[in-house]
């Protein structure tokens, strides 16, 4: 099956396959959640044509000539650019990361199913920001830059799709952000629980596949998670461990105890990954990243049409974009149990400056690195202490309220993760400041008007996790 896109109408998709169409790519067969993904909401996302395929290749939303290559290019020692695929550059993280690239003048191909969008519309969720539809953003940053970003719309789990996107792209680099990246999503009920596990660790798969069938040299830059570790009593090192045990010493993969089915997938994900690079000779780098906060980047503030969405629900919300929100709209800060739970945090603009790093610098050949990617830790506590006091000089009346823990974690607990080698590649961070909570807090004031406080509370309980698909905004 590919999806083929084309140049005279940008918002038009066309269909091409001797099998019948499956929602976003996965198999009825195996897997088919009710109300988690349909034949109809797909419809309701693409639209027939029937232009012919291009070398039997996916066919980017852009067939124009490309752009004029730079040839003051900083990151390579040729004036070709290279070629990056950003998996998943429609959502948070990788709709600000795409922009970064094309700006330094990467040549960016877009990979996205847009399910992210129709989470939304089963949970009767919506950002904080609206969010123009990914056609229209790309087209308004060519407007604005005169730089084309490619787009490929399909699912990773179709490996034929992402087959064809691979041999129309030819890709150096992939950036892997396309994945259910929610914690409390994968503990709604046993249909999301295999979604997310299926849709992340195939997905994963099926990257891993296509890099050693067709490019080899390409260099894989995913996405992990902190949460991967846990909260152990002893300092997390980046990745690997040294361990003396019965007088024997040897490096060791860092132990891993992951806190949701979400996490477990992440963790799946750097055993394959770290596996392919062993027997394939795969170069990938890991990115454990911390909890992001934020919304602003240089590329995103560009025009209104190239913002990027900001979750501040129970489900996909962040945890100081949640608390910005909240004292936004004058609810109490929403403090899960005994609020000492510590995690690293980071601003939105320092994960495309990290992916930026780690793709000028690839990992070599056989070499699967893992960074821990993030430049603060804070507990939940201080962080509704500093909201508290940045939106008090704003003359928020901010306060706070303890609300039973969702999860099943620690509440207290020791937490020293170690993150210097993006430091030592050159990462030159953006620590939370007053001016930032400031900006945050302006931001959320701004779009008030859009919260619907009844996704605030949380909803989701890790132990009561249910059987029968749930639908939230019912």
């Amino acid at each position: 099956m590919a999806y083929l896109l084309t140049a005279s109408c940008p918002s038009v998709i066309s269909l091409s396959s001797k099998n019948s169409v499956k929602p976003f790519g996965l198999n009825q067969t195996f897997f088919n959640p009710p109300q988690v993904l349909s034949r109809t909401s797909l419809k309701g996302l693409l639209f027939q044509d029937k232009k012919p395929r291009r070398r039997s290749c996916c066919l980017p939303i852009s067939q124009q000539a490309p752009p004029e290559t730079s040839t003051n290019n900083n990151n390579s020692s040729s004036s070709k650019p290279k070629r990056v695929m950003v998996i998943g550059g429609d959502g948070y993280c990788g709709w600000a990361t795409a922009l970064h690239l094309s700006k330094k003048n990467y040549e960016v191909a877009i990979v996205d199913n847009l399910v992210r969008r129709l989470f939304d519309h089963q949970l009767g969720l919506e950002s904080l920001t609206p969010i123009a539809s990914i056609h229209d953003r790309i087209s308004r940053w060519k407007a604005l830059t005169g730089k084309t970003i490619e787009l490929y719309v399909g699912d990773i789990c179709d490996f034929e799709f992402l087959a064809e996107s691979f041999k129309s792209f030819e890709p150096d680099s992939v950036v892997h952000f396309g994945e259910q990246r929610s914690a409390p999503y994968s503990m709604i009920d046993r249909s999301r629980a295999v979604f997310t596990q299926h849709n992340n660790v195939i997905g994963t798969l099926n990257v891993l596949f296509a890099i050693k069938e067709f490019g080899e040299e390409c260099h894989l830059v995913k996405l992990g998670t902190m949460g991967e570790y846990g909260t152990p009593n002893i300092d997390i090192e980046e990745g690997y461990i040294t361990i003396t045990h019965n007088g024997r010493t040897d490096t060791l993969p860092y132990p891993k105890q992951a806190s949701s089915f979400y996490h477990l997938s992440k963790v799946h994900d750097s055993h394959n990954i770290a596996f392919t690079c062993k027997a394939w000779g795969i170069r990938a780098t890991d990115l454990n990243q911390g909890v992001v906060y934020g919304v602003k980047t240089d590329e995103t503030e560009m025009h209104e049409e190239l913002r990027n969405r900001l979750d501040y629900d129970a489900v996909f919300g962040t945890a100081l974009n949640r608390f910005c929100v909240q004292a936004a709209v004058g609810h109490p800060l929403t403090v899960y149990g005994k609020g000492g739970q510590t995690r690293g945090y980071l601003d939105i603009r320092d994960t495309v400056q990290c992916v930026e790093l780690a793709i000028a610098n690839p990992a070599k050949a056989g070499e699967f690195r893992v960074f821990n990617q993030f430049t603060e830790q804070f507990s939940v506590n201080e962080l509704a202490s500093l909201v508290t006091k940045a939106g008090s000089k704003l003359g928020l009346d901010v306060t706070k309220m303890t609300v039973p823990n969702p999860r099943v974690e620690a509440e207290e607990h020791y937490y020293n993760a170690k993150h210097t080698k993006l430091m030592e590649l050159g990462l030159e961070p953006r620590y939370l400041s007053e001016s930032l909570l400031d900006s945050l807090l302006n931001f959320a004031v701004q779009f008030k008007d859009r919260v619907d406080r009844k996704q605030i509370m949380p909803s989701v309980s890790w132990k009561k996790i249910g059987v029968k698909t749930k639908s939230m905004g019912a």
